[in-house]
């Protein structure tokens, strides 16, 4: 079996080695670039990346730059990697479709399950698995998305929070449930990082975005 590609990005080689070592004992095939620059030739040029782990501050082209132009022609998942702990970077990150936000210092193994977390829900998909409800349609395996024929412009994690909720319709959902179903990991924040995905899915979704329902002091629940 072919083993995952996984880009690494970081100028630190320190910090490229550590968590290249750690992927490798868990048999996936790192490529590493030490600038923003570099990261895109290589993005460009190999086609079958699974995922990107990228730093943010870095000489010629720093994360953001670099998070920006990829997702221009891809919505393969990325990993951001900071030494800041600012509330607004983590927010500017979801903005630019970033998929999950780990600050320094971090714990490698944490790193490695949260790569397999998004890797095993990324590979997990059914040849047919489609979801409609209200106009609404997914198509798992082909990773797409439509809102009454128009194809929608999601990043990674707000597909599968609007997955997660269609498969779950008229459920009521808690926010760490959601947590723990569509992130994957024991997630030990606050649920601001939720709460900032289903605005940004609600406004993508237009008028359908009032199928999202909030439940005050719990969570959501989807229901057409």
């Amino acid at each position: 079996m072919e083993k995952c590609k996984i880009l690494v990005v970081d100028d630190e080689s320190r910090m490229r080695k550590l968590v290249r070592d750690f992927l490798v004992k868990q048999d996936f095939e790192v490529l590493e670039a030490g600038d923003g620059e570099a990261a895109l030739d290589i993005f460009y040029e190999v086609k079958d990346l699974s995922l990107i782990i990228l730093d943010v501050m870095m000489p010629k082209m720093d994360g953001w730059e670099v998070c920006r132009e990829i997702r221009k022609e891809s919505k393969i998942p990325i990993i951001m990697l900071t030494a800041r702990g600012d509330e607004r970077d983590e927010l500017l990150g979801f903005e630019l479709g970033v998929d999950e936000y780990i600050s320094k210092p971090f714990s490698p193994k944490i790193l490695v399950a949260r790569v397999e977390a998004i890797l095993r829900r990324t590979n997990s998909r059914g040849a047919e698995d489609i979801l409609e409800a209200g106009g609404i349609e997914i198509n798992k395996s082909a990773h797409i998305a439509t809102i009454d024929g128009k194809p929608m412009e999601l990043s990674y994690k707000e597909f599968e929070l609007l997955t997660y909720f269609m498969e779950n319709q008229g459920i009521a959902l808690s926010r760490e449930k959601i947590l723990n179903s569509v992130w994957n990991y024991d997630y030990f924040g606050d649920a601001r990082t939720i709460d900032t995905h289903v605005k940004k899915l609600r406004s993508k979704m237009g008028d359908k975005g009032e199928y999202i329902k909030t439940i005050w002091g719990m969570g959501y629940k989807f229901e057409v």
